[in-house]
Formats: C-alpha cells, structure tokens, sequence
C-alpha cells in the first residue's frame, strides 16, 4: 500500500481534505485577532495560564543551562493541548454565542479521551526533545551553567561552535516539525467531532502533505510569533498565544471539511 493510499484510508470518512492558498495563513491571524478582539477576556486568561506556565518553568530551571530545552518542551506539550479551550471560542462564535472563559474550557472536556491521548504522545515527544538537546547542550557548554539571561538574552553563543549550534538547532527543528506536522489541525478536529486521536494526527499529516507551501507559511509565521512573544520576557505571549490559539481553528475550518 502506497503511503498516499494508506492517508486516505486513515482519515475518517466525514472529512475531506482542501487546498488552501498559499498565503491563506495571514487570513487565519487576521481571523484569530478578530476572535481576540470579540471576547478578550476569555482569550487573554487562557494567554495568562500558558504564560504563568512558561514563568513557572523559568523559575524552577532559571539557573541551568537546559533552561531552553525547558521551555521549548513546555510549549510542544501545553502549546497545542491548551489551544482546545481557544479553539472552542471561535467555534462558538461562528454561531455568534456568548463565551465565557467556564465556556471555553468545555473544548477541554469534549472528546476528553482523544486530547489525554494526544497530550500522551506530545509528552513522549517533549521528553525525547530535552533529552537529546540536554546531551548536545552538555556537550556543547561541559561543566559551566550559564544563567538564564546568558542563556536565552546574553552571551550564550560563546559558549558554542558553530557546528555544536547547528547540531542543537538541527535536532529541535527535526522535533518541531514533527510536532507540526501532526498537530497543525488536530486538537481542533478532536474537540469538532468524536474521532480518536490516531485519527486526528492522520488527518494532520494529510492536511499538510496537500498544503506543503501554505503549511511551511503557517509554520513560518508560527515559529516567528512564538519567537517574539519569548524573546519580549513572554509579555507578548498573552496576546500571542490566544492569537495563534483562534488562528488554527480557522486554519482547520479552512483546510478540513467536516461533512458529519
């Protein structure tokens, strides 16, 4: 069986893959700011939560060189399961329903099943992506721990050749991708429909194997956003994470057509 063949029979029958543009991407965002903008409240606490998150794991890894593999693990995990609860508010919505935050968090609850068991293999995936990088990170800087502002602001490429850089960028670009790859859609046709997430991830790798250039767009966009809102203290990733959060709901709504 041909891997294409062995997609479509993975993909639960109710959806049907479509092409987007390959600048669709923006349209999502813009999307996403709108459901910001229409209920703020319930967006910016589910920013909050995954911010103070990100805080909290600063705190307790702030002195240690892996701080960076502490943080990019956090987001793989929490990053795509949180969103279920932004997710729900733009599907609300759509139908022009009053959410409240209590609302949102039913996109948790739904399909609960399906996210535990997806949440189960990001964890597996996050746990791979800091080991590897804590042995490249040991290698590269030996016995000295650069504080967290060397690490993450300062003058942590000292400490680093350039081939020991491309080694570590290497190896968490190969894990994000994965992540990518399969999450670009599923929480949001997990929580949209009673499928398992087997059959979710299945959806996702389609979704992207058909939008190659739309999909490295979105990833792109994904990667430069995130990137702002870590490098501005994690400020910027009250607003951005709920921002992206909206924004792959209409990714999905864009790129799977739900015909149940």
């Amino acid at each position: 069986m041909s891997v294409q063949s062995h997609l479509h029979y993975q993909v639960p029958a109710q959806f049907s893959i479509q092409h987007a543009a390959f600048l669709r991407p923006f349209v999502w965002l813009a999307k996403g700011g709108q459901d910001l903008l229409h209920h703020p409240k319930a967006s910016l606490v589910h920013g909050l939560i995954v911010t103070g998150l990100f805080l909290l794991t600063l705190l307790i890894t702030s002195s240690h060189a892996y701080v960076l593999a502490a943080v990019i693990s956090g987001f793989m995990l929490v990053g795509p399961i949180m969103a279920a609860g932004l997710c729900e508010i733009s599907r609300r919505a759509q139908f022009h329903d009053h959410v409240s935050f209590d609302d949102s968090l039913e996109g948790l609850s739904r399909n609960q099943t399906s996210l535990l068991r997806f949440a189960g293999i990001l964890l597996g995936l996050s746990i791979v992506w800091f080991v590897i990088s804590g042995l490249v990170l040991m290698a590269t800087v030996g016995n000295v721990v650069p504080a967290f502002d060397q690490s993450l602001w300062g003058d942590f490429f000292s400490y680093v050749s350039p081939m020991q850089l491309a080694l570590y960028l290497a190896v968490g670009g190969l894990l994000a991708s994965i992540v990518f790859i399969l999450s670009v859609v599923s929480v949001p046709a997990i929580i949209d429909s009673e499928i398992s997430a087997t059959d979710a991830m299945f959806t996702s790798i389609k979704v992207v194997a058909q939008n190659v250039p739309t999909m490295l767009v979105w990833a792109a966009l994904l990667a430069l956003l995130t990137g702002v809102g870590i490098g501005s203290f994690l400020l910027a990733m009250v607003v951005i994470y709920p921002l992206l959060g909206h924004a792959s709901w209409h990714a999905y709504r864009d790129l799977v057509e739900n015909q149940a």
